[in-house]
């Protein structure tokens, strides 16, 4: 459930038209349900009621706005991070340092040593060099610095090849086979603090079953580890829940994942963390456009042409996604149309063949299930610039992302003086 629906024959945002924003701010803009946002966030909590205890690490990937994640801050909700930038931007949202897990395959000699700084909570890490870093690192301070080590389990989350992490032939993690040994080594180190393991299998995925999958292969470390002599005290078991992008889609309840966990889990005896994203965001966003012009194409049908665009909504450019296309002020007739956008690639297009609302030049839609991975992933190409980025709370609104003009990106560029 979302806070998006039709009142009046206008589409809201809560109580707010879409229609208002687009004439204050303009299009295409990104708008964010605050409701939506802490219904999500309730759930999620609500559907691992079963399991004692626990961290809730919202992904900042998925969306990082400051606003955002200040929402996410006050429903009680920690952060995974994957870069330094992430990571103040976690504490800039008032986020507790201790409640902030930093993940990634590729962190920095100098992002180590912020997350030290900062006191972080756990770094979760992907590789034995990367631990012995850490280890030197914290060392070096008189310090042991909390940490997982995140294992590839080699399980399939059949999900898009793209967004899929816990395959043999991933990037992530240490494979399961070399996991105790790994984990032997590391544990040894004088700055480390090693007190579990962590696992993430992929996102948007449909289906429970390769998570209990995998959660059943972590269990069956967690025994061998503490058989060895290991104390653990720690699992991560990462995010991945999908979402419903479109009809006929039935992706796993927070409920019904929360039982599963409990059941896979009641002997572990660990306080267990959660890394929800997409699930918590996804539909709490939309990406408001407006329709420049219909264009006849040849045989096939008319392009509507917005003037949102793949640098703002990448990813049916980058996977094919779909998202739901629809009209802020539907008449009630339909068309079928390719879905495109201003920039120059042919993979400047959002669908093909798509029925939707018929639709006139000047005409607002909205890009359904845009709140993750939507404004996060956006870039200049073609120099265009970065879309604003709106959150609404019941019956008023606020920006609060700046839209950022071609202009000025390029002010942030030099002509050296000898051309």
């Amino acid at each position: 459930m979302d806070h998006f629906a039709l009142k009046n024959g206008v589409l809201h945002a809560e109580d707010v038209p879409l229609t208002r924003i687009a004439e204050e701010v303009g299009t295409p803009v990104y708008v964010y349900s605050r409701a939506t946002l802490e219904r999500h966030a309730r759930v999620f909590r609500e559907g691992l009621e079963g399991v004692p205890h626990k961290l809730i690490a919202f992904a900042v990937k998925a969306n990082p706005n400051l606003a955002v994640l200040k929402v996410l801050q006050q429903q009680g909700f920690g952060a995974d991070v994957v870069s330094g930038g992430e990571l103040i931007r976690a504490l800039a949202a008032g986020m507790a340092p201790e409640m902030i897990v930093f993940s990634g395959v590729g962190k920095t000699r100098a992002e180590l040593e912020l997350g030290l700084d900062k006191g972080i909570g756990q770094f979760n890490i992907e590789s034995r060099e990367e631990g012995r870093e850490l280890a030197e690192l914290a060392a070096a301070r008189g310090e042991r610095a909390p940490a997982c080590l995140r294992i590839n389990p080699d399980v399939d989350a059949k999900t898009h090849e793209k967004i899929s992490t816990g395959k043999a032939e991933n990037k992530f993690g240490i494979p399961m086979v070399h996991a105790r040994e790994a984990y032997d080594e590391l544990a040894a180190l004088e700055g480390l603090n090693l007190r579990g393991v962590a696992v993430h299998i992929g996102s948007q995925l449909l289906d429970l079953e390769p998570l209990e999958t995998a959660f059943a292969k972590v269990g069956t470390l967690v025994e061998d580890l503490r058989a060895a002599g290991h104390t653990i005290t720690h699992v991560d078991l990462g995010g991945g829940l999908g979402v419903p992008y479109r009809a006929g889609e039935n992706p796993p309840s927070p409920a019904g994942y929360g039982a599963m966990v409990a059941r896979v889990t009641k002997d572990w005896g660990v306080h267990l963390t959660f890394e929800p994203g997409r699930v918590i965001a996804g539909n709490a966003g939309v990406l408001l456009t407006q329709v420049v012009r219909v264009k006849r194409g040849g045989n096939g049908p008319p392009f509507v042409i917005v003037d949102a665009a793949m640098n703002d909504l990448a990813r049916p450019a980058l996977y094919g996604a779909w998202h739901d296309f629809i009209a802020v002020e539907p008449s009630g007739e339909r068309m079928t149309a390719n879905i495109v956008g201003p920039i120059c690639e042919t993979g400047d297009t959002f669908a093909r063949d798509r029925e939707c609302d018929a639709l006139v030049a000047g005409d607002l839609a909205v890009f359904r299930t845009g709140g993750a991975y939507g404004a996060t992933m956006a870039s200049s190409y073609n120099s265009r610039g970065f879309v604003p980025e709106a959150l609404v709370d019941g019956d008023r609104f606020a920006v609060v992302a700046d839209r950022i003009p071609a202009a000025a990106i390029m002010d942030a560029e030099r002509v050296p003086d000898w051309l």
